[in-house]
């Protein structure tokens, strides 16, 4: 009988050591996900898992390429990406990207099989892409988070495991975009045109990080790389800031048309490995309007009811607003 019973026990010990718990998660602000030390580090580790909620800030299609190719083999190309911001509601001044990439094996620390196929990275698409959330819609995101460059980003941690999968919950639709906050380049740049840098998050890029803002009076310092993804420079005349062109069907060769100065709405983005630095401004489409380098819901949320969107509120928006109403 004894014989029985410690061999029985045995038995059960790999069975036992089998049982993985499950990840720790926790409701929490983008403030509280973002806080960052003196050196920029993320200090968030309270859980392994998190869930989020606010309202999203642009369509994923005008931010990265998420066309899927399982034939490159280039170290670092992900090949097919999906990325989108959202930001916090009232005192919860922050926000956050959530990421996903086909070939996380041509990363030098992922296993050779660790990359989607193209049909697995469609169904991983399709599934995000269920929820049919639009900008402005209240999302609720719950997965597991990642430091990249400056920002702690909700993704699979370069994991395709189904268990590290994120989801995106729409909460509320049409909500509304929020009003892009006004900043000027004194508020991201010192007297020497160094990035202001607080760990305190008051003041500088880390206030406005990843959040929908808008820079009065700037030009371009030059234009040429105007395009898909180009990356110029606006500048007030004595500062300067980094702008990156998203994938919006409006940022084309020519159709820069932009008379100088103009005002600029996006989101202010960060990518450095220095942590402290690095901010840029991320445009995902342009309207063609003219005078303000933005996306059309962008100009729409600056001023809500400029139903014409020529920069005014006035008879004639009342008039658009009635002739709406009648239909």
């Amino acid at each position: 009988m004894r014989r029985f019973i410690v061999v029985a026990a045995i038995m059960s010990l790999p069975l036992v050591a089998a049982v993985q718990a499950a990840p720790t998660v926790a409701s929490v602000t983008h403030s509280e996900l973002q806080a960052v030390n003196a050196s920029g580090e993320q200090k968030y580790n309270a859980t392994e898992k998190v869930i989020l909620e606010g309202i999203l800030l642009h369509n994923p299609a005008d931010m990265l390429d998420p066309t899927p190719d399982d034939t490159v083999t280039q170290l670092y190309n992900i090949s097919g990406q999906w990325q989108i911001f959202f930001q916090g509601e009232g005192d919860d001044h922050a926000g956050t990207a959530v990421w996903m990439g086909q070939l996380y094996n041509n990363l030098p620390w992922v296993a050779l099989d660790g990359g989607y196929t193209n049909a697995e990275f469609a169904a991983e698409l399709g599934r995000l892409n269920a929820a049919q959330f639009s900008p402005g819609d209240r999302i609720r995101v719950t997965g597991y988070y990642l430091s990249y460059n400056g920002k702690l980003n909700v993704n699979e941690q370069h994991n395709k495991n189904p268990d590290h999968n994120f989801t995106i919950e729409l909460l509320e639709q049409g909500v509304g975009l929020p009003r892009p906050e006004a900043v000027t380049l004194d508020d991201l740049k010192d007297d020497n045109d160094n990035f202001i840098f607080d760990p305190t998050r008051q003041t500088g890029g880390e206030r406005y990080q990843a959040r929908l803002i808008k820079i009065e009076d700037v030009y371009f310092t030059d234009a040429n790389d105007w395009g898909p993804n180009g990356e110029l420079i606006i500048t007030d005349g004595i500062k300067t800031l980094d702008v990156k062109l998203g994938r919006g069907n409006g940022i084309y060769a020519g159709s820069n048309n932009l008379n100088e100065p103009f005002d600029i709405i996006g989101i202010l983005d960060q990518e450095s490995p220095n942590l402290t630095d690095g901010y840029r401004l991320y445009v995902m489409n342009y309207d063609g309007n003219g005078s303000m380098l933005a996306d059309r819901e962008h100009r729409r949320a600056d001023k809500p009811g400029d139903l014409d969107l020529d920069g005014i509120v006035d008879y004639d928006d009342i008039n658009k607003l009635l002739e709406d109403w009648l239909k």
